[in-house]
Formats: C-alpha cells, structure tokens, sequence
C-alpha cells in the first residue's frame, strides 16, 4: 500500500501553460521527492495593453510519501 499526498501549486511562464506547467514541476521537486503526477486544474492569462504577457496554471501535484 502507498501514501499519497495532493499539494496545489500555482506557477506561471510568459511563453505557454506547458511552460508554466513545467515551472510548477520544477519547484515543487526542490523539495518533494517522489512525484507521481501532475494536474491542470485551471489555466488563466495576465494581459496588458491587449497581449497576453503571463500565462498561470494551478497545478495539483501528487508524490508518495515513504
């Protein structure tokens, strides 16, 4: 039997939701070990002066805790 445990991260990128996705991923292995998976909950975009100049994910990130 395994442990698992849900944290909610929010990240951005100013090139793409895959971008920001992965930032999401990165920061999160910098202190948790063992992540299993990775999922878009929500997408949004900042925008200025009619362009989109971020782009944001929340990101449910699933590790086994051991």
């Amino acid at each position: 039997m395994s442990v698992l445990k849900v944290i909610e991260i929010m990240a951005d990128s100013s090139k793409s939701w895959e971008e920001a996705t992965q930032n999401a991923v990165i920061h999160a292995a910098k202190t948790i070990k063992h992540i299993k998976s990775a999922y878009v909950q929500s997408q949004s975009v900042v925008i200025d002066n009619n362009s989109i100049t971020k782009y944001r994910v929340n990101v449910k990130v699933t590790f086994e805790v051991k």
